[in-house]
């Protein structure tokens, strides 16, 4: 199972890498200045890193409990991102509505174009950060042992 610094440098780089993206693509697809985006964006990045690492350690958690490790098939990443960002949609649509004077339903709508978007990102840098930094061999094995 990861370490805590390794899950921060995981969340940290996570939201860097996907705010370099996802502010862009929000001004393309919205028309939303960066004097809004930005600081949202931020915002968003910021309540995402923190469920980020919530979140992956209670995944991880369950998944050694129920498997004796914390690698991820296909399916369970899958379902790992899907979980994430459906937790991260209760959080920012009420604060993206207020923010951008939106509708519920217009900030559900963009929040899930960015959704689309961080479900390809999220499933992407999660495989590449395991192909980066593996969980060392003995990590794995004291976890299948237990």
């Amino acid at each position: 199972m990861r370490q805590t610094s390794d899950r921060i440098r995981h969340a940290i780089g996570f939201e860097l890498v996907g705010l370099l993206g996802a502010m862009p693509l929000m001004g393309l697809l919205f028309g939303v200045s960066a004097s809004h985006s930005g600081p949202i964006g931020l915002l968003f990045s910021l309540l995402a890193t923190l469920w980020n690492y919530f979140y992956s350690a209670w995944f991880d958690r369950c998944l050694a409990a129920r498997h004796g490790h914390s690698s991820k098939t296909f399916v369970q990443r899958l379902l790992h991102a899907v979980g994430f960002e459906a937790g991260l949609l209760v959080l920012t649509i009420p604060i993206l509505a207020w923010w951008l004077d939106l509708t519920l339903l217009d900030a559900l709508v963009m929040d899930l174009a960015m959704i689309i978007y961080y479900l390809f990102f999220a499933y992407a840098y999660n495989v590449a950060y395991d192909k980066l930094f593996p969980l060392e061999q003995g990590q794995v094995s004291l976890n299948e042992r237990a």
